[in-house]
């Protein structure tokens, strides 16, 4: 996969969501430790809110070259902060990190599995590889075409994309309230495109009452899917 230009454009619009980021990320940013490379950065709107003072180095990798330029902008490259136009395919075969996070990212490229096989050989011993993404093939949308998805994933779906030099460590639904709500609409409003206002009425009051919820269900139900690896 070479550098490319990103096909969607609502990364603008759910930068707004800062609950929501704030919720995912307090279940990774334990793992984001040493030598991170953060897959598809996009316009740095999740690296600001994942990286918590602990990493050594910080590859930003986005196979968008305009996207990258936004990026460059937002984290200030320096000692730890690196942007990286590219993919892993274009990375160099002797790099290896102790953290390869996907956030949003995996839907977007077409063979999941054999991107994450060369995620696994990038980690050292013991380092996590971590996926967050959409949940529930049901709830696939023209907007989801529109972006670039080419799937949603159930627990099933995910865990057969791990590679075979990995553990699985954990892996849970998030925002219980999020797939009621995305639920209704598919069955009931039939929009495709989520309006800004829309994303900003979820992220403050329906991700604060999922983070009551999802515990409380074991985090069996969610709108999103996250797993963590790690190396053996």
């Amino acid at each position: 996969m070479n550098p490319a230009a990103y096909v969607g454009t609502e990364l603008d619009i759910f930068a707004h969501a800062r609950n929501w980021k704030r919720y995912w990320a307090s279940h990774i940013r334990a793992y984001l430790r040493g030598d991170v490379l953060e897959v598809g950065a996009g316009i740095g709107a999740n690296t600001g809110v994942i990286h918590n003072g602990n990493a050594r180095s910080w590859t930003c990798l986005e196979p968008d070259p305009q996207l990258a330029a936004r990026l460059s902008q937002t984290v200030s490259p320096g000692s730890r902060f690196e942007v990286v136009v590219g993919t892993l395919e274009s990375m160099p075969p002797e790099s290896r990190f102790d953290a390869l996070v996907y956030i949003d990212v995996l839907e977007h490229i077409e063979d999941d599995r054999q991107e994450l096989v060369r995620a696994a050989r990038m980690l050292r011993p013991g380092g996590r590889l971590i996926v967050l993404a959409p949940a529930h093939q049901f709830l696939y949308s023209p907007f989801d075409r529109a972006i670039g998805h080419f799937r949603r994933y159930n627990r099933v779906a995910l865990l057969a994309c791990q590679p075979p030099s990995v553990r699985l460590e954990r892996v849970l639904y998030l925002d219980t309230a999020g797939l009621m709500a995305s639920s209704l609409n598919r069955l009931l409003l039939r929009q495709s495109t989520p309006t800004l206002a829309q994303i900003k009425t979820w992220d403050r009051l329906l991700v604060p009452l999922s983070r009551l919820i999802d515990p409380v269900l074991f985090y069996r139900l969610g709108k999103s899917i996250l797993a963590v690896w790690t190396r053996t």
